[in-house]
């Protein structure tokens, strides 16, 4: 069993003992650690918002989460099954101090995770998510005497998330509808399927065919949107039954599109899109992290605009968004950030830009995927010995193509070397004894060719 701590949050898998697995003990710890710093930071503000997926351990959890924040004198605002994004907004809505999603994001069945939130609805940053372990690991937290209890209340905040969605500029839900698509989702049997429908019919959608939309919890394929677990909305495409596909993950922060013949429009390609759209609009930066694909960049220099790279991680990316002002920004695993919206991943942000942009285009979604420039990326790993210091192979590693003309070397997060024909990123996991290595070139052979000249020197 495992249990993994973080400056976001826990995640682990359900079951174990103390502090090897997600458990009732960990989970009341971790809750009250989250609480005793939220006191702190914000001393007069007793409300937290809770939601949570459709996993099979949510309910459990829901129920030691809830009571746990009630134990420590908090008001909980229980918004019950919710995306991700709906829970972060619902944190500025009930202007709480803060919020907990219960959600393992893509990870499988048999895990969970408390993701934390600020008063803002963002994750914690470095120095707060520290303090949380810090308390736990002290378990430095005192729970309230009997008159001095937290209370619960239960709201259902997707209406509110919709209208959001639909009050944003950019997004024309009558265009849309005039343009009368067909759309196919799969939401891997989680909350998607409650929001991804309603969203859709709210934007004029009148035409949706649902895959695996009742949120039992039990997963009917990997719950990673990647292309080797859409094999079924990828058959239904090439079926000419719809215009477009949308896959979301458990908890609906992340979007890939399936193409109206069945190919994989590219879950990087999610946030290239959108943003060439907001662009044309409304020029400005755009920000995503330093594993993400160049094609943002090009995209943004031809809009005038100013492109910048964060380190691997939401909180990342929205502050290096913040610095730059950006416009959009995102991840390159279908994650797109529309600071109009708020600072979060947000499929259901991500949708409405994306059928208002097919329906301004009005063109097929693999000829929208056409107009964007080219790029394959390939991931690797380099699985490390226990005898290897990894700061100073990395350090090597700059070294050597520091050296080079024609290398640009970026190290806030491990370290990165773009040259003129692509990339290569080489950091190391936080979660395994790894050193992950990505890179991009205009095709896989030279990406993958990238990536095995800097293997070697390792």
């Amino acid at each position: 069993m495992s249990l993994v701590k973080s400056i976001s949050g826990i995640r682990g898998t359900i079951g174990g003992r103390v502090g090897e697995g997600l458990n009732p003990v960990d989970i009341v710890r971790f809750t009250a650690a989250y609480a005793t710093q939220r006191r702190a930071a914000m001393p007069n503000n007793n409300t937290i918002v809770v939601g949570r997926d459709a996993r099979l351990s949510g309910q459990m959890v829901d129920h030691i989460v809830c009571g746990t924040l009630m134990g420590m004198g908090y008001d909980v605002v229980n918004i019950g099954l919710a995306t991700t994004p709906t829970t972060e907004l619902a944190v500025t809505g009930e202007k709480a101090a803060g919020g907990i999603i219960l959600t393992a994001s893509h990870n499988p069945k048999q895990w969970n995770a408390l993701k934390l939130l600020n008063e803002h609805g963002e994750f914690l940053n470095d120095a707060e998510g520290k303090e949380v372990l810090a308390i736990a690991e002290r378990e430095d937290f005192t729970f309230s005497q009997v008159d001095e209890l937290g209370h619960m209340t239960s709201k259902d905040y997707l209406p509110y998330h919709i209208q959001q969605v639909l009050n944003l500029d950019l997004v024309h839900p009558q265009a849309i509808a005039e343009q009368d698509f067909t759309v196919a989702v799969d939401c891997v049997n989680s909350v998607g399927g409650l929001a991804i429908p309603a969203v859709l019919k709210a934007l004029g959608v009148k035409h949706i065919i649902e895959l695996n939309c009742e949120p039992t919890g039990h997963f009917a394929h990997n719950p990673e949107p990647l292309p080797q677990h859409l094999t079924q909305i990828s058959d239904l495409l090439k079926s000419g039954k719809a215009d477009v596909g949308f896959v979301v993950d458990p908890d609906v922060d992340r979007l890939a599109i399936i193409c109206e013949n069945g190919d994989m429009f590219g879950e990087e390609y999610t946030l290239v899109s959108v943003a060439d759209y907001v662009l044309s609009h409304t020029p400005g930066n755009t920000c995503s992290n330093l594993s993400s694909t160049r094609a943002l960049r090009d995209v943004t220099r031809a809009h005038g605009g100013e492109y910048s790279a964060s380190a691997v991680g939401e909180v990342n990316v929205v502050a290096e968004m913040k610095r730059t002002k950006a416009v959009i920004g995102g991840e390159g695993n279908g994650g797109v950030i529309y600071p109009a919206a708020h600072y979060g991943r947000d499929a259901l942000v991500g949708i409405g830009l994306f059928l208002s942009c097919l329906a301004e285009k009005q063109c097929k979604v693999s000829a929208l995927r056409a107009t964007f420039p080219n790029y394959a990326i390939s991931k690797n790993r380099i699985d490390l010995k226990p005898e290897m210091n990894v700061d100073a192979v990395l350090t090597r590693i700059e070294n050597v193509f520091r050296a080079q003309k024609d290398c640009q070397i970026t190290t806030v997060d491990g370290v990165k070397i773009d040259f003129p024909q692509g990339w290569v990123h080489l950091r190391k996991s936080n979660t395994e004894p790894i050193i992950r290595v990505y890179s991009e070139a205009a095709t896989m052979d030279e990406a993958n060719a990238l990536a095995q000249q800097v293997i070697k020197l390792v």
